[in-house]
């Protein structure tokens, strides 16, 4: 971990990352991807230290309220924020200044700050974001080692539903031969329907592979499923993205069941909701 003092924390679009790399330990995660850019290893953490004066800076500029946005990067939860406080001390600006916020986490340390996050839906909007990809706690812990467990995060979902914070469920990654079954689709189904989240973004079954998080993927294929890897180079090469063979069926199991359950599941449809403000009529800039 090391501190740094950034010229800027809010982009133009209303999307901030408090922490610049992550200790979750996914072997999927396309943050390691060499595009990025990282110039310090990974689990050695960036803390911007001085992000909320930034934020308070930004915040005071801006004209119109409108839906920030956090953890498309970086989890704004990760174990670090229990020292430094960046996004507590950054939500009590957006709160302050009547913004809204959208949330992506797969930490149940987000319960936290419920008081926080309900007083800022109260006034404007407050969504809480979670990833959840793999049902069984087991294969949870091989394939996001140090996140909350899946049953907590569920746990954690429907501790906010009570509490009258809307939430939305990120179910990508699905990697193929790993978790790519229906039984796992609709045990995580089930339990989105159960804890009422207004939607589920799913781009398709499967992932997508870059340089730098492909060989840490690869790797962690080798100490956890030998043989694996030597399947997904036969089938896959270096293609960016990788298909579950069970996609088209798959995502026709998706579909129907968010269909019937009232649950929005287009992304453009899920997109729509999370970035739409109180009032504004769809007007302010995209998040994503």
């Amino acid at each position: 971990m090391h501190t740094t003092q950034v010229r800027g924390i809010l982009s133009a679009d209303g999307n901030m990352n408090l922490y610049r790399g992550c200790t979750h330990g996914c072997i999927y995660c396309d943050s390691r991807s060499t595009c990025y850019g990282m110039t310090h290893p990974f689990e050695d953490v960036e803390v911007k230290a001085n992000a909320p004066e930034l934020l308070e800076r930004a915040l005071r500029k801006r004209k119109n309220r409108c839906m920030l946005g956090t953890g498309s990067m970086c989890d704004p939860y990760i174990p670090l924020e229990e020292e430094f406080g960046l996004t507590r001390r950054c939500l009590e600006l957006i709160d302050r200044f009547g913004f809204g916020v959208c949330l992506l986490t797969k930490s149940n340390r987000v319960l936290r700050d419920l008081p926080l996050l309900k007083r800022i839906q109260a006034q404007s909007k407050c969504v809480v974001q979670m990833t959840v990809t793999t049902f069984d706690d087991a294969l949870c812990r091989i394939v996001e080692p140090h996140v909350s467990a899946t049953s907590q995060r569920l746990d954690a979902l429907r501790t906010l539903r009570d509490n009258g914070i809307p939430t939305v469920v990120w179910l990508c990654p699905i990697l193929p031969w790993i978790n790519d079954t229906e039984d796992n689709l609709r045990s995580i189904l089930e339990a989105c329907a159960e804890a009422q989240v207004r939607g589920v973004v799913c781009f398709g079954m499967g992932m997508t592979l870059r340089d730098g998080s492909r060989e840490y993927y690869y790797e962690a294929l080798d100490r956890h499923f030998p043989g694996l890897k030597a399947r997904y180079m036969a089938a896959y090469g270096n293609a960016y993205r990788i298909p579950s063979p069970n996609e088209a069926h798959l995502m026709s199991v998706f579909h129907t069941f968010c269909e019937a359950h009232g649950i929005l599941h287009r992304p453009s449809d899920v997109f729509a909701y999370l970035r739409a403000f109180p009032g504004d009529d769809f007007r302010q800039l995209s998040l994503f």
